[in-house]
C-alpha cells in the first residue's frame, strides 16, 4: 500500500432508471461530491444495463430491472469504481440479458465481479488499482431463483452464465408431535410413497442426515421447539475462500460483497448463516464484508477488527420508474394488461399505502467511508443519507445528505442495529464514527 491513506467509500443498492445529473442537481450533488473525492467507491449494481434486451424470465427478483446501458455512464460520472453484479435481479432477462449487461460493462472497462459466463468467471475477484492502493472485490448472492447460479465449465461443455452463488440449506425444526403429524399427512396424501419411488428410480436421493424428513422442497427435523435453521453451502464457501487467498496476496484491501434478503426474526436482522459466512470470509483473509439486498439498514459488526456491514440498504431507489414490465410481471402483480407501468407499480403498493413507499426505513441509509493506512483500517466515518421519502414518485429515490434531526435519527437507528454485535457508534453533528 502507498504511504498515502486509501479512502474507500461504500454504498448499498443502486437501482437507476433515469439520468442522475449528480454534478448539477443541487439537491444531490453535495453527496456525490463526497463519492467522487473518495479514492475508491463501491456500489451494488441492482439493475441490468441491457437496454431491455434479452428474454424476461418467469421468476424475477420481484420486478424486472432492465435499464438503459447508459446508467453505467451515469454511475461512473457519479464517482463509482467498483460494481458488484451478483443480485437476485442478475438474470431478470435470462442468460441473454445477462450477456448484454456483461458486454456493456466490459466495453466500458469497468471493475465488476459477481456474474460471468461460467462459475469461475462469476467467482473470480476483480482488482481496482488507485495510486493509494489496490482493492480486490468478490461478489456473491444468496438470494436468487434456481438455475440463475453460474455453473462450472467442463472439458466437453461450456458452463452456464450466471451469478456467483452462496447457496444455503434450510431445515425446519419442529416438535416430535408436529413431526409425527407431518409424517402422517405425507403418508395419507401419498407424498411419501412418491418420494420413495423417485429414490428407487434414481431420480432422487435419501437425505445424508437420517434425522431429516423431506416433505416437498422442505426438510424437517425433530427438536425441542419450532425454529428455522439455515446453513451456508460448504462447497460455495470453499470456492470463494480459494479466491480470497489469491486476492490477499495480490491487493491491499479485499472486499467481499454479499447480496442477501434472508432474515432472522425481523427484516433488519440477518439470517443465521450470514454472520457465519461473513466471519469465515474474514478468517480466510478478507478485510471487510459489505451486505445489501433487503433494501434497508442492518447493523455493523467488527469481527477481529474488520467490518461486516450486514446491509447498507438502498442508495439509489428508482424501482418505481421501470418503464417496461413483461407480461409475467403484470400477472404477478394482478394488474390489468392495459395499465401503464407507473400505474402497475401504484397498484402493487396500493397508492403508497403498502410496500416500500409506506415505510421510511427503505428511504434512509448510511454511506461508510473507510480509511486504510499501512497498518490497516484506521477509521470509519458514517454519512447519513435520505432518498426523499414521500416526495413525488419521479423525484424520490435520489440520495442526498441527511442533515439535522433527520440525519441524527438515521445514525441513532444504525447505532441501535449495531449494538447487538458489540459495535459502538459515536454520533457527531453531521456524521458518526465507529469505535475501532
Amino acid at each position: 500500500m502507498s504511504t498515502q491513506p486509501l479512502r474507500l467509500l461504500l454504498t448499498g443498492d443502486s437501482i437507476l432508471q433515469r439520468r442522475l445529473r449528480s454534478r448539477d442537481d443541487g439537491v444531490i450533488s453535495p453527496l456525490f461530491d463526497r463519492v467522487r473525492t473518495a479514492d475508491v467507491a463501491f456500489t451494488n449494481l441492482e439493475t441490468l444495463a441491457n437496454d431491455y434486451r434479452g428474454d424476461p424470465v418467469l421468476e424475477s427478483g420481484g420486478s424486472h430491472f432492465g435499464a438503459p446501458a447508459w446508467v453505467l455512464d451515469e454511475l461512473v460520472d457519479a464517482g463509482f469504481d467498483l460494481f458488484a453484479t451478483a443480485t437476485n435481479h442478475s438474470l431478470d432477462y435470462g442468460v441473454s440479458g445477462l450477456l448484454q449487461t456483461l458486454e456493456a460493462l466490459e466495453a466500458r472497462g469497468l471493475s465488476f465481479a459477481g456474474t460471468g459466463r461460467n462459475l469461475e468467471d462469476a467467482r473470480r475477484p476483480v482488482y481496482h488499482t488507485h495510486p493509494h492502493g489496490t482493492v480486490a472485490m468478490i461478489s456473491c448472492a444468496s438470494s436468487f431463483a434456481k438455475g440463475q447460479e453460474a455453473s462450472a465449465q467442463r472439458p466437453d461443455l461450456p458452463g452456464r452464465p450466471g451469478l456467483n452463488p452462496l447457496r444455503f440449506e434450510t431445515v425446519h425444526e419442529v416438535t416430535p408431535p408436529q413431526l409425527a403429524a407431518l409424517r402422517e399427512i405425507a403418508d395419507q396424501l401419498g407424498l411419501e410413497v412418491e418420494r420413495q419411488q423417485k429414490i428407487k428410480m434414481g431420480f432422487a436421493f435419501a437425505p445424508s442426515d437420517p434425522e431429516l424428513f423431506p416433505l416437498g422442497t422442505m426438510n424437517f427435523r425433530a427438536a425441542n421447539r419450532a425454529a428455522v435453521r439455515m446453513t451456508a453451502n460448504r462447497k460455495d464457501i470453499d470456492g470463494m475462500v480459494r479466491w480470497i487467498k489469491e486476492a490477499r496476496g495480490l491487493s491491499d484491501v479485499v472486499l467481499v460483497s454479499l447480496h442477501a434478503h434472508e432474515q432472522a426474526q425481523s427484516k433488519d436482522v440477518p439470517a443465521e448463516f450470514i454472520p457465519v459466512f461473513a466471519r469465515e470470509m474474514i478468517d480466510a483473509g478478507a478485510d471487510l464484508v459489505v451486505g445489501h439486498g433487503p433494501h434497508l439498514l442492518r447493523g455493523l459488526e467488527l469481527y477481529k477488527g474488520k467490518p461486516i456491514f450486514y446491509s447498507l440498504g438502498n442508495f439509489i431507489g428508482q424501482n418505481e420508474l421501470v418503464p417496461k414490465i413483461p407480461a409475467d410481471g403484470y400477472e404477478r402483480f394482478r394488474a390489468e394488461p392495459d395499465l401503464t407501468p407507473g400505474l402497475v407499480y401504484q397498484k402493487r403498493v396500493n397508492n403508497d399505502q403498502v410496500g416500500f413507499p409506506s415505510d421510511r426505513r427503505y428511504w434512509e441509509s448510511v454511506v461508510p467511508v473507510l480509511t486504510y493506512e499501512a497498518g490497516g483500517l484506521t477509521s470509519i466515518e458514517l454519512i447519513p443519507i435520505s432518498l426523499g421519502w414521500k416526495e413525488a414518485r419521479h423525484k424520490r429515490g435520489r440520495p442526498r445528505l441527511a442533515e439535522g434531526e433527520e440525519g441524527r435519527s438515521i445514525l441513532e437507528r444504525f447505532a441501535a442495529l449495531s449494538k447487538p454485535f458489540g459495535t459502538t457508534v459515536e454520533i457527531g453533528t453531521q456524521s458518526a464514527t465507529v469505535a475501532l
